[in-house]
Order: C-alpha cells, then sequence, then structure tokens
C-alpha cells in the first residue's frame, strides 16, 4: 500500500454577489487549512470574463499564500498564454519561482472561454498554436542563449546582449532549472492537449467526472509519450473531482447540494455546458436527455459524495477504472458562508477516507 496524493484545485469558484475581496480571503483560507493537512499542491485558475470563476491574477494569490504556508506547492491552474505576452510571463514567472524557493508549479493552457477570446480578440480557432508559440518563447528567454531575435506568427521578442560590463542586460531566470514543474489540462475524449502533455513530458491533468470518460484521457498521454518514444509515467497524473466527505452518507449529500457545490452546478456550470453542447461530457449514461442532467444526478452518479466509506469505495472505483494516478485534486467550493463542514470534508478525506484506499506502487 502507498499513498494516493491529495492537492485541491481553486478554479476559484464564487458566487457572482461575492466580494473580490472575501472570494480572495476565503481562498486563502482553504489554501492555509490544506497546508495544514499535508495537502500535496493547490491549482488556481485564470479567468477574465467568468462571474463564478472571477480571479484573473492566480500569482497574486499564490504569492500571498507563500507567506501563510510552509510546504504545499502552488500553481497557476492555468496561465492562459494567448491573454499575456510571453516576455512579460516568462519575467513574472521566473520572479515568482525565487520567492517561492521550489514550491511554485506552473499550469499553461490556450484558454476555453468565448467571452475571452472576444475580450483579447483572439481566434478560437488558433489559440493552442499562439500557446504553443509563446511557450517557445518563454523557453528560450529562459535559456542559457546570451542574445537572440524571436520573430514568430504571433510573437517577437529579441533578447538583448548584457553591457556596459554587465550594467544593463538580461538576469531573471527561474529559481527551479531549467523552470517550474509544468502542467496542463484536458477534458474531452482523446484530448490533443493530453498527448501533448505526454509528447512534452508535462504533468497531466484531468478535468471529468465519468470514470471511463476519464480512462481515455491517459490513452491520449500514453499515445503522446509513444510517439516520440518516452513512456508516460502514472504517478504525474492528476485528476480533478467534486469531492465533499462527511460523517454520513445523508449529511454530505445535504452539504454538497444544500451548499454551494450544487448551486454552482445548477446556475453556472450545466447551463453553459448544455448552451456549448458539451453537456454530453456530464452524462453518466449517454441515452439520458440534457435536461435529465443535474447537480443531484451529478452526486448520486459521478461526484465523490458520502461517508468516509463510501467516498473511499467511490474514490476505489475511479481508482482501479482508470488504471491508477498520483494525485487527486478536489475541486474547491465557497463555502465561506459555513466554512466548518467544508474544512470537516477536507480533512476527512485525508484523514478517514486515504486509509481505506488500496493504490498500486507507482514509480516517483
Amino acid at each position: 500500500m502507498t499513498k494516493l496524493n491529495i492537492g485541491m484545485f481553486l478554479m476559484p469558484q464564487h458566487p457572482p454577489e461575492r466580494s473580490l475581496y472575501d472570494a480572495t480571503q476565503w481562498d486563502l483560507e482553504m489554501i492555509e487549512y490544506a497546508d495544514k493537512l499535508g495537502y500535496s499542491e493547490v491549482w488556481i485558475g485564470e479567468h477574465f470574463t467568468a462571474p463564478w470563476e472571477p480571479i484573473p491574477s492566480p500569482d497574486l494569490i499564490i504569492a500571498q499564500a507563500l507567506l501563510r504556508t510552509k510546504q504545499i506547492k502552488l500553481a497557476p491552474g492555468a496561465h492562459l498564454l494567448p491573454y499575456h505576452h510571453p516576455v512579460e510571463l516568462a519575467h513574472r514567472v521566473a520572479y515568482l519561482d525565487h520567492l517561492a524557493q521550489g514550491r511554485l508549479m506552473l499550469g499553461i493552457g490556450a484558454g476555453g472561454t468565448q467571452t475571452d477570446w472576444e475580450l483579447f480578440a483572439v481566434d478560437g480557432k488558433i489559440n493552442r498554436e499562439m500557446m504553443m508559440e509563446a511557450w517557445e518563447l518563454m523557453q528560450r528567454l529562459w535559456s542559457d542563449e546570451e542574445s537572440f531575435s524571436f520573430r514568430g506568427k504571433f510573437y517577437s521578442a529579441n533578447q538583448p546582449k548584457a553591457r556596459h560590463d554587465g550594467i544593463l542586460g538580461p538576469h531573471i531566470k527561474p529559481f527551479q532549472k531549467p523552470h517550474p514543474p509544468i502542467g496542463i489540462t484536458g477534458f474531452s475524449a482523446g484530448s490533443a492537449t493530453l498527448k501533448m502533455a505526454g509528447e512534452r513530458g508535462f504533468i497531466p491533468m484531468s478535468l471529468g467526472w465519468n470514470s471511463e470518460y476519464i480512462k481515455s484521457h491517459w490513452n491520449a498521454v500514453e499515445e503522446g509519450a509513444r510517439s516520440v518514444g518516452k513512456e508516460a509515467d502514472r504517478s504525474s497524473w492528476r485528476i480533478t473531482q467534486d469531492v465533499f466527505v462527511a460523517k454520513t452518507d445523508e449529511e454530505a449529500m445535504a452539504g454538497a447540494l444544500g451548499g454551494m457545490m450544487g448551486r454552482f452546478f445548477d446556475e453556472s456550470w450545466l447551463p453553459l455546458f448544455k448552451k456549448q453542447g458539451d453537456i454530453k461530457n456530464l452524462k453518466p449514461d449517454p441515452a439520458l436527455a440534457d435536461e435529465e442532467v443535474t447537480a443531484e444526478l451529478m452526486a448520486k452518479t459521478d461526484w465523490l459524495i458520502g461517508s468516509p466509506e463510501t467516498v473511499a469505495k467511490k474514490l476505489q472505483k475511479l481508482y482501479d477504472t482508470v488504471g491508477g494516478f498520483g494525485t487527486l485534486l478536489i475541486t474547491g467550493y465557497d463555502y465561506s458562508e459555513s466554512p466548518e463542514i467544508w474544512k470537516e470534508s477536507m480533512r476527512l478525506l485525508v484523514e478517514e477516507v486515504l486509509p481505506r484506499l488500496h493504490v498500486k506502487p507507482q514509480t516517483v
């Protein structure tokens, strides 16, 4: 028996009426508590036009969280590269890496929110291409090249030579060499993004609920790794899930559906998925009509909801179905109005669910 790591993914999710200050204070409180419980990491999302996911600067939360935590690793999850100039972002990430002293990871993404595309005048058909060009430039800026000229399809930059005996010139490289660990998220079946993770050795991160559906994500990672002669390592795989643990199944269901988890699905994600035509990805049974997919159905079929014994059985089933993975990331929800039940869920997961879990030895 070995250990499954537990981390957290903060979109961050907050109701639209929550002030940005109060939302951030709750996020910091969750991160600090996760650190005390021994959670391994927290990934923090970046959005610009999503009222339910309102934080546009995950690095600003990370800078504050570093001062309030001792061991947990922190990561933008992710910086959406088409919405940043890669020169500026490379310097900002490298600087934050020094402040974190080895506790920073970096998620990168192309951005999938249509209104973000409109805000930044980005073509959603080429945003992945923009992401990879930006990433190429960031790596070169972090490399040992003394100077270079970069002329891409979307970005241009010049790395100048040091001048005046080094008084002027490039000086910011990441603290970790060659850079912080890189993660990238996939959602769709056979995800091209997760194939890319396998090809480039990125940390693969899966969003999804149905375990059979998530299983296809690892197939994509392995396919990408094989295409370049590599072997994918399951211990690096992160899977994000909705989790709520309480003393009894009834209490857990009430806490999930009667709190922000249920409200977020019913008022934000389910309407959005239906309008975008992605609701099929949430169905435990493809034959279900779209209107039959509700937060209550998700809680009964795919979410990890229940007593420690019940959640352990559900988590074991997920683990066995997908063939094993290294880190479970629980989605963080805004329970600032009833923090005790959420923190109890976080505690029960590590103290009473994990000891019941049987996992396979993984390469670390």
